[in-house]
């Protein structure tokens, strides 16, 4: 599954800059738009059947459910808001998720296998062909911007955790499978461990952009950037 997020990722940026610009882009980004909102609404409206729903898994809390509609509509749209927040939602808690799968397979296996790894493939898709293909760029808005709809989505979910005895986000527990959150300590500490760090790690994310837009800038004949 790592192989294929690589070589699909490889090949939308190439495509992605071949078309950069021309309506081409905006009917492979809204077909993408399209297929990713497909998936993502039919694999809720399973969820949410009486035969398969849990409540401690089933409501759509978990940001990796949150970002797969955000990525439809910023293929969409490319709205800069939507843009950013795919940007530092999928190449952090996305990544996590495709790095260390936190999958258990139960009654219907192959469902359950394919409804985990393709909307965290085809959001990983969407990132590097929308910031890499078709040249989006973050800024420090972009930044401030994840910084506050993320702090937003946890409050939201740590609350209905609390009220329901879940776990959404892993804002309450660790994972049962292994991650990065283990070696972070106990709760509540590697919560704030896990927020500090994804801020500083963010702000080197946003960096490079902004130091290349600046020296763009500086260049003979170039505009001045708005930062």
């Amino acid at each position: 599954m790592l192989v294929l997020t690589a070589i699909g990722s490889v090949v939308l940026v190439v495509v992605g800059r071949r078309i950069r610009g021309r309506a081409a882009a905006t009917v492979l980004s809204r077909v993408f738009a399209v297929v990713l909102f497909g998936f993502s609404v039919v694999n809720l409206i399973r969820e949410l059947l009486p035969s398969v729903f849990n409540i401690a898994g089933s409501i759509p809390l978990q940001l990796s459910d949150v970002l797969r509609f955000v990525c439809a509509y910023a293929l969409w749209s490319r709205r800069f808001w939507a843009v950013s927040l795919v940007y530092y939602w999928a190449l952090s808690f996305n990544v996590q998720s495709l790095v260390t799968p936190n999958l258990h397979l139960g009654a219907h296996p192959v469902y359950e296998f394919i409804a985990y790894w393709a909307p965290h493939i085809l959001v990983m898709w969407t990132v590097m062909l929308l910031i890499w293909g078709l040249g989006q760029r973050p800024d420090w808005r972009s930044y401030r911007l994840a910084i506050l709809a993320t702090l937003i989505w946890a409050i939201v979910a740590f609350t209905f955790n609390v009220l329901a005895g879940t776990n959404y986000g892993f804002l309450n527990a660790t994972p049962a499978s292994p991650s990065l959150l283990d070696v972070m300590g106990p709760w509540p500490i590697y919560l704030l461990v896990a927020f500090v760090a994804m801020f500083v790690v963010w702000a080197l994310m946003t960096l490079p952009w902004t130091v290349r837009r600046r020296i763009s800038s500086d260049l003979p004949g170039t505009p001045a950037s708005p930062d």
